[in-house]
């Protein structure tokens, strides 16, 4: 496996901000996983920056998915003797799908 080699940051850029602005930037920084200077090259040429989720979101992500899961099974148990039911519990766990869907982006 050849090793690829990394172009060498050497030069530096220097530019004014507040106090304020400087803090956003590295509360934002470290949202997303990166340092201040890559966060500030990313955002300059128009790249994506995807905050990372944390522990908590994560743990909700999960149980929306186990929820979803869940009302499916329901609206199957429930397809033969209440048709109207099912149909209700299905429509949620689908807009449950949707919105962790939309999550993703």
């Amino acid at each position: 496996m050849v090793a690829k080699k990394q172009k060498m940051k050497r030069t530096y850029i220097k530019f004014r901000c507040s106090l304020f602005e400087k803090k956003l930037l590295r509360i934002k920084a470290k949202k997303s996983g990166l340092s201040v200077s890559e966060y500030c090259r990313r955002a300059a040429f128009g790249d994506r920056i995807i905050e990372r989720l944390t522990e908590e979101q994560i743990d909700i992500y999960k149980m929306l998915i186990q929820y979803a899961t869940n009302f499916k099974l329901i609206g199957n148990m429930f397809r033969k003797r209440n048709p109207k039911l099912a149909e209700e519990v299905t429509k949620l766990a689908e807009e449950i799908r949707d919105h962790l869907k939309n999550f993703k982006k």
